[in-house]
């Protein structure tokens, strides 16, 4: 169970996380949703430790997450894709996936890897720098599962993806859920969501003013459009 409680966060002296709570079990995927600047991002980076300015309560099983760096956050089986992809344009794709240590229990090989991302067998060679924006960002994904991640905290992942690349994202979470993994999801693709996610927090102005379920968010997707500005 990943378990956030009342956490806030600044940058300087502006509050960008107002008692935000929220948690995800294992096998289930939930999403933060809101506009941009509710403080989706800064919540993923402050349950992975990249964001220090805060103060509240982030448990991963028995783990105090607060007490722990972002390699031993790593280490417990967190594994981060952020809205940039994270990736190195000078290496190949095979050495994105076999370079990073491994990180938690539940790694998957190669094998698995090339079967789940056609597209990235075919390019294992290639350096990143010719890969293009969906290839890069299914290759960020590949990577945490490689890596062995239990909890998979992924930041937009669909955004400017053609709609078959959504389509396999959609199915490589549904994947990571049936085995049991948590995926903690930034998503302002509501229809995506409801897809594949089963609970909901939205954010605004760095607080959490709804939790809603698959069937409220398809009931309100109107109204839900117009407070997400899309």
């Amino acid at each position: 169970m990943l378990d956030v409680a009342g956490l806030n966060a600044w940058y300087g002296e502006g509050q960008a996380l107002r008692d935000v709570s929220f948690r995800a079990a294992p096998g289930e995927i939930v999403t933060l949703v809101g506009r941009n600047g509710a403080g989706k991002t800064t919540a993923l980076r402050c349950v992975m430790g990249l964001h220090r300015a805060m103060n509240g309560s982030m448990r991963l099983g028995d783990a105090d997450l607060a007490a722990l760096g972002t390699v031993r956050r790593a280490r417990l089986g967190l594994g981060y894709v952020p809205d940039d992809r994270g990736i190195y344009t000078t290496l190949t794709v095979q050495e994105h996936l076999i370079l990073p240590p491994k990180a938690g229990d539940a790694e998957w090989d190669l094998a698995r890897v090339y079967a789940a991302f056609p597209a990235l067998r075919e390019r294992r060679g290639q350096t990143a720098s010719k890969l293009s924006g969906g290839e890069q960002q299914m290759l960020a994904i590949a990577r945490v599962l490689r890596m062995g991640a239990r909890v998979l905290l992924l930041d937009e992942p669909t955004e400017g993806l053609a709609p078959i690349l959504v389509e396999q994202v959609a199915a490589i979470l549904r994947d990571a859920k049936a085995e049991g993994r948590t995926v903690l999801l930034v998503e302002q693709n509501l229809r995506f969501a409801t897809a594949v996610a089963d609970r909901h927090y939205l954010l605004s102005q760095g607080t959490i003013v709804a939790a809603l379920g698959n069937d409220e968010v398809r009931s309100r997707e109107s109204e839900l459009r117009h407070h997400l500005g899309i």
